[in-house]
């Protein structure tokens, strides 16, 4: 009786769920394969940005996508605020986002370089953590999220205070305090430079019904389009704009590239769907995210003769994206091949991937 009970008590929370969006982890499992895209031409092919033609223009909205979904996600009508229900959620994100980077940075220093102490805290004290940076900046978004409550106002507010804390790390002849180790060890600059994505993110998904009638207003998206041309063009060709205002065309048009995959994948979300060979296949690639990125770094290819092809036949963009997607592709199968094996494991699949 009471097994029946409890049951019918988990039927009716999970009833009581709003439903998923299916385009959201889509989306994220898209933003997945740029980011190992990304990785594949900087890692595999040794390319850069001032000599790659695609990675210039990826960097722009690849992370601040990925962020804009933790935000989204990160906001939930039920969730009760109060100091058990958010140390417990924060405990959670530490065990699922801290313990596994760790466990996998060692791997990948063991395998991929020479003295283990030697480079563990070397790669400890950067900012990017040989790419290993994501997960412990994410848990730091957590953090301040839940510091600062569930008010709107307050996130509002945090993320006014985000965008200008952000502007202060593109203004070196006045302020230079990030430059400092502790923001650099602590990775707390890429929290800076990324918190406004997730607040941003927790914000839409609170005016979620609102933002659908700005995507349907018939305004909007051209002038987000025209906004991400012409500031595109102004990064990457005009340059007009110098000093301290020389982020500003970069900043708007990551927001503005940000907005039109976010209504692209929500417009097309049919496309999207379990339904779909290209739902399916994207939305699995979404729920393995972290799986994804703790292991592609281990099993990434050395193929730098790909790169002094490319840039020897720049500026080429189409090939640039084209070669990286044909690799990036292998290495993501290898990737959710290596954690169906080690999910077979009950401890693995709690401790290396929180499930």
């Amino acid at each position: 009786m009471e097994e029946a009970t409890q049951i019918h008590s988990d039927q009716a929370m999970e009833a009581s769920k709003p439903p998923r969006l299916q385009w959201l982890d889509a989306m994220r499992g898209f933003t997945m394969i740029l980011v190992v895209a990304y990785h594949v031409a900087q890692m595999a092919f040794g390319e850069n940005e001032k000599t790659s033609s695609s990675l210039p223009f990826l960097v722009l909205f690849r992370m601040p996508l990925f962020f804009f979904v933790s935000g989204f996600l990160a906001y939930k009508v039920t969730f009760q605020w109060n100091l058990s229900s958010i140390g417990h959620q924060l405990w959670k994100k530490f065990l699922v986002q801290v313990i596994p980077t760790l466990v996998f940075l060692s791997i990948f220093i063991i395998l991929r370089k020479g003295d283990f102490w030697a480079n563990f805290t070397h790669i400890l004290s950067l900012s990017t953590k040989s790419g290993y940076w994501f997960t412990w900046v994410l848990l730091q978004m957590f953090v301040i999220y839940y510091a600062i409550g569930h008010r709107s106002w307050a996130v509002w507010a945090m993320w006014l205070i985000s965008v200008g804390v952000y502007a202060t790390l593109y203004m070196p002849k006045v302020f230079t305090y990030h430059k400092a180790d502790f923001f650099q060890a602590s990775s707390l600059v890429l929290t800076m430079k990324f918190m406004q994505f997730f607040l941003l993110g927790n914000l839409v998904h609170r005016y979620w019904d609102r933002v659908q009638r700005l995507f349907a207003a018939p305004w909007f998206f051209p002038t987000v389009t025209v906004l991400a041309f012409f500031c595109c063009a102004d990064i990457f060709r005009w340059h007009t704009f110098k000093f301290m205002w020389t982020n500003l065309p970069r900043t708007l048009a990551m927001y503005s590239l940000l907005m039109m995959v976010v209504m692209f994948f929500h417009y097309y979300q049919d496309w999207f769907t379990r339904e779909t060979c290209m739902g399916r296949t994207l939305q699995y690639v979404g729920t393995r995210t972290l799986d994804i990125y703790l292991i592609h770094f281990i099993v990434m290819p050395k193929l730098t003769f790909v790169g002094k092809w490319l840039n020897a036949n720049q500026p080429n963009f189409l090939i640039d994206i084209m070669c990286s997607l044909i690799v990036a592709v292998p290495v993501i199968a290898l990737c959710c091949l290596i954690s169906h094996i080690l999910r077979v494991s009950p401890f693995y699949k709690k401790y290396l991937f929180g499930r």
